[in-house]
C-alpha cells in the first residue's frame, strides 16, 4: 500500500531551528495565525494558562535580543549578526493562577510546537529559546508578577538552511566551512520498536 506524504508530516520533517533571518517584517495576519495555532494546542485539564506577547517593535526587539543566549554549542557563531537578527519575538507566559504548574511545561511544549510548525509552513524560521534573562525581559515587556515568562520564540524569514544528519556519537550541532549548520539526529531505527 502506498501512502502519500501529508503536508503536516512534510512540515515536521523539514523544519529546523533558524538563527539567521532576513530583515523583512512579518505580517499581522501571520503573527495572529501563529498565536491561534498555539491557542488551540492541547492543555492539561483544559486550563489554558498560556498567554503570548508578540513583539514587532524594533526598539523592543533590540532590547530583548540583548537578553538572549544563542546556540551554546557553537557560540559565538550561533548568535545572529547585525542584519540577520530576528524581526519579531513571541514571549510565552504562564498564568500562575490558572496553571497546574507541574503540567504547564507540557502545555508550553504543545503550544510552541504548533507555533514552530505553523511558522515553517509560511516560510518563517524560528528559534525557541529558554536561556533568557527573564527578569529583564519581563521588565521590558511590563508583564504582571502573577505571570511566569517561560521562553521566547525568535522569528523571521529564514536566511540559513541547516541540515539534519545522522547522529555519530555527539548531539552537538556544528557549522561547516561554508557556515552551514549541521544538526545530528538519532536514526529512526534507534528510537522505536514495534511489539
Amino acid at each position: 500500500m502506498h501512502i502519500k506524504k501529508q503536508g503536516v508530516y512534510k512540515t515536521i520533517i523539514t523544519r529546523r531551528t533558524i538563527r539567521c533571518f532576513k530583515q523583512k517584517p512579518l505580517s499581522a495576519f501571520i503573527l495572529k495565525r501563529l498565536i491561534n495555532a498555539a491557542r488551540l494546542a492541547p492543555s492539561a485539564a483544559n486550563l489554558q494558562p498560556l498567554e503570548f506577547i508578540v513583539v514587532c517593535n524594533q526598539s523592543i526587539c533590540n532590547k530583548i535580543f540583548l537578553n538572549l543566549k544563542w546556540a551554546a554549542y557553537i557560540a559565538p557563531e550561533g548568535t545572529p549578526t547585525a542584519g540577520k537578527r530576528p524581526v519579531a519575538y513571541i514571549a510565552v507566559l504562564v498564568a500562575r493562577t490558572k496553571a497546574r504548574l507541574k503540567y504547564a511545561a507540557y502545555d508550553v511544549g504543545a503550544a510552541v510546537q504548533n507555533i514552530l510548525l505553523t511558522a515553517w509552513e509560511h516560510g518563517i524560521g524560528a528559534c525557541w529559546i529558554q536561556s533568557i534573562g527573564r527578569r529583564k525581559i519581563k521588565k521590558i515587556l511590563n508583564t504582571r508578577e502573577d505571570y511566569r515568562l517561560d521562553s521566547i520564540i525568535a522569528l523571521g524569514y529564514r536566511d540559513e538552511w541547516p541540515v539534519a544528519e545522522d547522529f555519530k556519537g555527539t548531539v552537538k550541532y556544528w557549522k561547516d566551512k561554508k557556515g552551514r549548520l549541521h544538526v545530528p539526529k538519532r536514526k529512526l531505527s534507534e528510537v522505536y520498536k514495534i511489539i
